[in-house]
């Protein structure tokens, strides 16, 4: 790639965000665009944008023919499932397979890399996908819908964070393809979170902001000292507990 071409293949790291993270229908992008995939990571929060838009617009509609909030975080929640083809909640699932049933580091990236699911992950997606619809459905009780646009877009910016710090643990897979992100593609992964949220929320996206960092840290932790470093599931279950603790901390601020 010449230094004259940078800039338009800038251009096209948000299609290619939404290729790597979504399954929305999205037209073929140039083979020499694939080169930035982790310069491309800057834009992970305004593919929870888009994602979260849809999302948002599902419950909305919901709400509108008087169904019940619960009913209607549901259908959010499933919209959100159904666009990214559920990648994120298999790195949930995954993971907490992996990391608690294994007692190798071998042996737990052997199992996050089985197609199969265990008991650890089974319960990990049923607690966390109730936590998930309960605090949706808190917000959109609280008339607090638009808000949930904030946890789709700052969780995603997570994923670049533990893209940079934490080394690949294997030396195949999505993440390790992708690569490392440069720190200008983190910062501006982060501060475009913010402000995202700063917009929505105001000044009250500060708690849920560090709720979710916290989390997202400790998985980082534990990741470290079980697999040596984070895989393409780290950064799925990532995204989903920092979405988690976003929504939770803003339905305790309503």
């Amino acid at each position: 790639m010449h230094k004259n071409d940078t800039k338009p293949f800038l251009l096209w790291d948000v299609p290619l965000a939404l290729v790597l993270l979504t399954r929305l229908p999205l037209p073929r992008l140039p083979d020499a665009v694939f080169a930035r995939q982790a310069q491309a990571a800057w834009a992970f929060p305004l593919v929870g944008l888009v994602v979260g838009l849809l999302a948002c617009c599902a419950g909305w509609v919901a709400l509108s023919v008087s169904l019940p909030p619960l009913a209607s975080a549901g259908f959010v929640v499933a919209v959100l499932i159904c666009t990214t083809g559920a990648m994120h909640e298999d790195g949930l699932a995954d993971t907490f397979d992996g990391i608690w049933g294994g007692f190798t580091t071998e042996r737990r990236l052997e199992i996050m890399k089985d197609g199969h699911i265990g008991a650890y992950g089974v319960l990990a997606l049923l607690i966390s996908q109730l936590i998930r619809v309960s605090a949706i459905a808190a917000l959109l009780t609280s008339g607090a819908i638009w808000t949930i646009l904030a946890a789709c877009a700052f969780s995603r910016a997570t994923m670049p964070v533990l893209m940079k710090i934490l080394p690949s643990a294997r030396q195949s897979g999505l993440s390790h393809s992708v690569g490392v992100p440069g720190v200008w593609s983190v910062v501006a992964s982060l501060g475009l979170a913010a402000l995202i949220a700063l917009l929505l929320i105001g000044a009250q996206a500060l708690v849920p902001a560090v709720c979710a960092g916290l989390v997202v840290g400790v998985l980082a932790l534990v990741a470290q000292a079980k697999i040596g470093g984070q895989t393409g599931d780290i950064l799925g279950a990532a995204q989903q507990l920092a979405e988690i603790a976003f929504l939770l901390a803003l339905a305790a601020q309503l």
